[in-house]
């Protein structure tokens, strides 16, 4: 998968997604990651990338130019043209389902707006969708930009080592994840369930199934509704 981000801020990117899971998935050519500067693409010799809306209001928008001139370098580069998200708060909220379906797209360009956003015309010709990550409103899109992408890519096949490690997580079949258990088999008194120490794995697995329903039942009603 070919993911490439346009931002303002690209060095917060890079110890996110050279880390850990999504960082082995790079090295594996799994993934491939690139971080854009739309500043690269003002052109005036200040490089400004925002100025005033028209019909006044606080703050200030991201010119459109710069962002649509980063965005056809992409499809150059990728000699494709990338589905572009733009991280924005009046988006689709992110929930597995989407980003599952974001996994199975080869190529994908995210957005990460700043400021009080950006031209909504840019939008209108450019942006194929917008995404959420939550009711409320962050300094950027930068933050965002890299929980869609933590969660798009692992769902990616190759970059976990199984699809068990996310079949069983939580709001995969809109349920929350059972509760588990590591060693010692007791701490502080506490101690781990007696069915996942009996090695019978029906029984096992029946629990794991009773309490992921229960925990959803307690702490996520709503997702019920959704099944």
């Amino acid at each position: 998968m070919n993911i490439d981000i346009m931002t303002l801020f690209p060095d917060m990117f890079g110890a996110v997604f050279s880390e850990s899971i999504i960082g082995r998935a790079q090295k594996n050519h799994i993934l491939d990651i690139k971080f854009h500067q739309i500043r690269d693409f003002a052109f005036d010799k200040h490089k400004r990338v925002d100025d005033t809306p028209y019909g006044g209001g606080q703050g200030m928008l991201m010119l459109a130019e710069p962002i649509y001139l980063c965005f056809k370098n992409i499809c150059m580069a990728r000699n494709a043209r990338p589905k572009l998200v733009y991280m924005s708060p009046r988006g689709k909220k992110l929930d597995q389902k989407i980003a599952l379906e974001y996994s199975k797209i080869n190529n994908i360009a995210v957005l990460c707006g700043h400021y009080e956003g950006v031209d909504e015309r840019l939008i209108e010709e450019i942006v194929d969708d917008e995404i959420s990550i939550g009711d409320y409103v962050l300094t950027g899109g930068e933050i965002p930009a890299m929980a869609f992408i933590d969660t798009v890519s692992r769902l990616v096949p190759g970059v976990l080592s199984e699809n068990i490690c996310f079949e069983d997580e939580s709001y995969f079949n809109n349920l929350l994840e059972y509760p588990q258990y590591t060693k010692p088999s007791e701490w502080r008194g506490r101690k781990v369930p007696e069915v996942l120490l009996s090695g019978h794995h029906a029984n096992i697995n029946t629990w794991k199934k009773e309490q992921s329903l229960n925990q959803t039942r307690i702490r996520r009603p709503d997702l019920l509704n959704n099944k």
